[in-house]
């Protein structure tokens, strides 16, 4: 599938759910959000036949997302789905590592690929701080057991929250010492479209874009910073997608009508 400026649209990126273990400053507000109702959240059949049509249009790449895709009652399942759809090359997942050290084998058993994990720092104070409630040595563990499952190559994406500093030579040297990949996400704010591009990725840059986003209500999101969405429930999913596709823009701009806890960032 090409858009109209001739960019390759291969990759999908899936929210399985607005819900989250965690509630990190820069993501979520510290009282938490207004969830969907269960009615209005994509079932796994729902996912799974809509990624069917797309990787028969031509998606060969779905990331799993969030929230955080782990507290989706049984995410394995899904995977295994999704695993079966042939002509999918790579299924990956990203999440904040916190419940991975009890399903990473079961994950890998199930298909997925490989995992990025979300880790801002390895200072403990600094970590349950930013996240408000996390355990770092829940997601340490959950590093371990996904490298001893086979979910590689591990990749680490760290918001900056400002310049570098020594925490984040430090985070450089766990990830260097690990050979884990350390990618660098600066802060954005989707309401006024300031974004950059990713640190060791291709996040952010908008010429080279690949990817549409199918959020867990449904809304297909050609752009993270744009408030174009098309319901796969009332278009039907050949029809969204195309219109996604259609209509996916140059570059981003701004994104009044979303929150990075669900369109998965």
């Amino acid at each position: 599938m090409f858009d109209r400026y001739k960019r390759k649209i291969n990759y999908l990126r899936i929210s399985v759910t607005d819900r989250c273990n965690l509630r990190c400053t820069y993501c979520m507000p510290e009282e938490g959000i207004r969830l969907l109702d269960h009615a209005d959240i994509l079932s796994f059949e729902e996912i799974a036949d809509f990624t069917r049509m797309a990787v028969a249009n031509g998606i060969t790449k779905v990331r799993l997302t969030g929230g955080e895709p782990l507290v989706r009652k049984n995410i394995v399942e899904l995977v295994s789905m999704l695993a079966a759809i042939d002509g999918l090359e790579d299924l990956s997942m990203t999440t904040n590592g916190i419940l991975l050290s009890e399903h990473a084998v079961d994950l890998k058993k199930a298909g997925l690929n490989r995992i990025n994990v979300s880790l801002d720092t390895v200072n403990p104070e600094q970590y349950c701080q930013i996240t408000r409630n996390g355990e770092l040595t829940k997601v340490l563990e959950g590093i371990d057991a996904a490298r001893d499952a086979g979910l590689e190559p591990i990749k680490i994406n760290c918001v900056l929250l400002g310049e570098p500093d020594d925490e984040t030579q430090k985070l450089k040297q766990f990830c260097e010492d690990r050979g884990l990949s350390l990618r660098f996400i600066h802060q954005m704010n989707l309401k006024t479209g300031e974004f950059s591009t990713v640190e060791g990725g291709e996040g952010g840059n908008c010429s080279k874009c690949n990817r549409v986003r199918l959020l867990a209500n449904g809304d297909i999101k050609p752009c993270l910073f744009s408030d174009l969405a098309y319901n796969i429930r009332k278009l039907g999913h050949q029809e969204a997608l195309n219109l996604t596709i259609g209509n996916k823009p140059r570059s981003g701009t701004y994104n009044q009508s979303g929150e990075f806890y669900n369109i998965g960032g």
